[in-house]
């Protein structure tokens, strides 16, 4: 659902939303062509709801309704699960908590290397891949404006 950069583009907007309505702090994070990683602070509920389910909620209905505007094949990939004809995002997705220093870069490491796997090829430098936070803390260039220092969490 992610190949395309407009669908990028989507997940995008909605991190800039949280973060502008100070519902989140992002820390890092990569979109790749099937999943996204993202190293980020919920500091508040979005009314009754947590900002990742605004997000998830968000993001979700706003792919589906495009790739159905545009016959995306992607879109005949349909599951019946949980009540629901699309299953866009994990149910549950694998979260963890920064402890120390030490623990988040090695998790940023993580996160901006991704592109460069041999599997996905999509750049050569991690700051040369446009839809991550790592240009932010080689270069200081956040384009999206969505990116906090972590190491100003500690």
């Amino acid at each position: 659902m992610l190949k395309n950069d407009d669908n990028k583009m989507i997940v995008i907007s909605s991190l800039q939303w949280l973060v502008q309505n100070g519902l989140v702090e992002i820390y890092g994070y990569v979109i790749m062509p099937n999943h996204i990683h993202l190293l980020w602070q919920q500091l508040t509920m979005n009314g009754k709801e947590f900002p990742k389910n605004s997000f998830e909620k968000f993001t979700a209905k706003s792919l589906v309704k495009k790739m159905k505007q545009q016959n995306d094949p992607e879109l005949k990939k349909e599951v019946l699960a949980s009540g629901r004809k699309y299953n866009t995002w994990l149910r549950d997705p694998l979260a963890r908590r920064i402890f120390s220093k030490e623990m988040a870069e090695e998790k940023l490491d993580y996160v901006h290397y991704n592109p460069l796997q041999t599997h996905w090829n999509l750049c050569k430098m991690p700051h040369e891949y446009g839809f991550s936070s790592a240009a932010f803390y080689q270069t200081g260039t956040d384009e999206f404006n969505l990116v906090t220092n972590i190491m100003q969490a500690f």
